[in-house]
């Protein structure tokens, strides 16, 4: 018995969900393309990556053109009318693949990466960048030494944002500053004592995350198979679960109390395309989503 209902299928790794212009927009990951979804579950891909690379964190600019994360290519990619446009080369700021991101009101785009080869058979952990992509294009590090960071939100009022640290099972905030910079950087919620590291017990980690309008954020765990709500502080106070693992999940619809929670069955790419079930599944809640994404 699962919390969600079956909204669409047949995908292969869909991940970084974010509701825009009346849609679910998402990375199908390893189907290398960017997809969207209506609310009647049917689905139209958007554009497909060059060979060799995924896509991963998406946003939008102010004038509403997509941004989305090329993971293995460590850059930033702009969707214009003639195709995808290489927005910011961040290859030499990031120490491993890109990852999630969150873009602010301004435009601006928080950019997360690995840190390290989480697919070894022991990987020798690093902390992570953060790096911060100006509209414009301009890029550079704005926090570094964090657990993997990769779900991330940015409060209404645009001054703080809150980076989930997977492998250090915590959220993390920061102060915005007028210019993008990062400050007063402070733990937001903790999951466990372990800290940073890839110990193989199951513990809350946080995914893809969304915020709502009373300051909790929803985060999806694969580490738990559970979808939760978590408080500033560390409180859960709901928890739903889907029919399989859940890897990232976001508040959107006419309200914006539909949670839209994306699954599959394995991150591995390989039996991810042989499974090819991939889903996007919906519960409804009480609050509805705000700020960014």
């Amino acid at each position: 018995m699962t919390d969600t209902q079956a909204l669409c299928e047949g995908l292969i790794f869909p991940e970084a969900p974010r509701w825009h212009d009346g849609k679910l927009w998402f990375s199908d990951i390893h189907a290398r393309q960017v997809k969207t979804c209506t609310l009647e579950g049917r689905l139209e891909t958007v554009v497909e990556l060059a060979a060799r690379d995924v896509p991963s964190g998406l946003g939008f600019l102010p004038d509403g053109r997509l941004l989305i994360v090329g993971a293995v290519s460590r850059s930033l990619l702009r969707l214009e009318r003639s195709g995808l446009v290489v927005h910011a080369d961040l290859s030499g700021l990031v120490a491993n693949f890109c990852n999630d991101m969150v873009v602010d009101a301004m435009g601006r785009a928080y950019v997360g990466n690995l840190g390290f080869d989480f697919r070894a058979p022991n990987p020798q952990l690093r902390g992570a960048e953060l790096v911060m992509v100006e509209p414009t294009g301009r890029a550079r590090i704005v926090a570094e030494g964090l657990g993997f960071p990769n779900g991330a939100v940015v409060t209404p009022d645009g001054g703080t944002l809150v980076v989930g640290e997977t492998y250090a099972a915590r959220f993390t905030a920061f102060d915005i500053a007028p210019d993008g910079s990062l400050g007063n950087r402070r733990v937001w919620a903790e999951f466990d004592a372990l800290g940073f590291t890839a110990d193989p017990r199951s513990r809350i980690r946080p995914d893809g995350c969304c915020l709502d309008a009373e300051g909790g954020i929803w985060l999806a765990s694969p580490g738990i198979d559970e979808v939760i709500r978590v408080r500033e502080g560390g409180q859960i106070t709901h928890r739903i679960k889907p029919s399989q693992i859940p890897y990232a999940c976001m508040l959107g619809g006419p309200d914006r109390k539909t949670l839209f929670v994306l699954t599959a069955v394995t991150h591995h790419v390989s039996q991810a395309i042989q499974a090819r079930r991939g889903r996007i599944e919906t519960a409804r809640v009480e609050v509805g989503g705000a700020g960014l994404p």
